[in-house]
């Protein structure tokens, strides 16, 4: 799990040596919002500096906080900022994620990273891509329920047909025959019989296009992510592009009409119709799962039990209530609950641990919103057997 590279936790999910700080803040994509983001972090840099241990030394402390200080005074990385942030510092480590969902206010210094927030953002569940495609334009966009941005397109993909075909863009051709005389000879008439008609070649034209650039967005975005695709195109494209599809992303149902037209956020609306039920069934059935597991003691929402199950590699998925915090930790050698406080260096959230251990042990995790939870612990686990 750990050694995916395609996998965006897997960095996150590696051993460390502590402490680890974990900052996530509420952004704001516009002015005059967005000038409250920085008062946001620095206080949030200060927070993390006065919860690292004591024990640790002063050129410790200040080369550990130092990367936080100095994103402070980056103009340029304020200026583009989305929805939400998270920052992970260890001392061999340092990362910000901009993300398109707001996220709580959180400072937590322990032993390993948090995880929780950044796992609901960024987990497949509720995560698309739509291809916005006519023959004029090509673009991608990603996102959520909450937000849709237009991704950077690899240099390799074409933007357009013209671009896509070059010079194997077709022409319509006539065929010229000679009648009434013979070639040469005095009354002979040209006759034009057409071998194929304009809207021919537009059609072969297009299926050919679109073939290129499904390959393309195959090969270059879609192929490790695991994120549903939807097409945005005119209805006639529809039923062509999904005929010659390899891309296994492609959702059956699509969005009509010109995208050209449409709003990044119209997008996003028309998108979400077509992914929420799929997102809304997969939840269902992990919770029917659940349901009917307990009985038959294949699952179980005590912690204790599920972080045993975990370190043993027994549970398949885990649902985690997206708000519930549990101050503590999980012992990774015995599988035992720390309880503690949050203040404390070496505690995180015993709900994250578990999280976290799933994920290592290659379940899945799902982070789900609080009424959508079969328990009140803050997780819920099925067991592999």
């Amino acid at each position: 799990m750990t050694s995916s590279a395609h996998n965006p936790f897997a960095v996150l999910l590696e051993e460390r040596v502590g402490p680890c700080i974990s900052l996530y803040l509420p952004t704001a994509r516009k002015f005059p919002d967005r000038q409250q983001d920085v008062v946001r972090y620095r206080n949030a840099v200060r927070d993390a500096g006065n919860r690292l241990p004591a024990t640790l030394s002063v050129a410790a402390r200040e080369a550990l906080i130092a990367p936080l200080h100095e994103l402070i005074t980056n103009e340029r990385f304020w200026q583009h900022t989305q929805d939400g942030m998270a920052v992970m510092r260890s001392s061999d480590f340092f990362k910000v994620f901009k993300v398109q969902r707001h996220l709580p206010e959180r400072v937590i210094v322990a032993d390993s990273f948090h995880i929780k927030p950044l796992l609901r953002v960024m987990q497949a569940a509720d995560r698309f891509e739509v291809l916005a495609i006519t023959r004029e334009h090509v673009r991608l966009f990603h996102g959520n329920r909450d937000s849709l941005d237009e991704s950077e397109l690899d240099t390799d993909i074409p933007r357009s047909l013209t671009a896509a075909l070059g010079e194997e863009l077709t022409e319509p051709h006539d065929a010229v025959r000679t009648v009434g005389g013979g070639a040469g000879r005095a009354g002979a008439a040209a006759m034009h019989y057409g071998i194929s008609s304009k809207s021919d070649e537009v059609e072969k034209d297009t299926e050919r296009y679109f073939r290129v650039i499904d390959r393309a967005i195959l090969e270059h975005h879609n192929k490790h992510d695991g994120v549903p695709l939807v097409l945005a195109a005119l209805p006639e494209y529809h039923a062509v592009f999904h005929a010659v599809s390899h891309n296994p992303r492609l959702l059956p149902d699509s969005i009509a009409g010109n995208p050209d037209v449409f709003s990044a956020d119209d997008l996003r609306q028309k998108a979400w119709e077509i992914v929420e039920p799929a997102y809304t069934a997969r939840v269902d059935r992990l919770i029917n799962e659940f349901g009917a597991g307990v009985p038959r003691g294949l699952a179980t929402d005590d912690l204790n039990d599920v972080a045993m199950a975990a370190i043993g590699g027994r549970v398949a998925s885990l649902l985690v209530d997206a708000d519930q915090i549990v101050p503590g930790y999980v012992d990774h050698a015995t599988g035992v609950v720390v309880r503690g406080a949050l203040d404390d260096p070496r505690t995180d959230d015993v709900v994250d641990d578990l999280a976290e251990i799933v994920l290592r042990q290659g379940g899945q995790v799902m982070v789900v919103a609080r009424d959508r939870m079969p328990s009140k612990t803050g997780v819920a686990a099925v067991y592999r057997f």
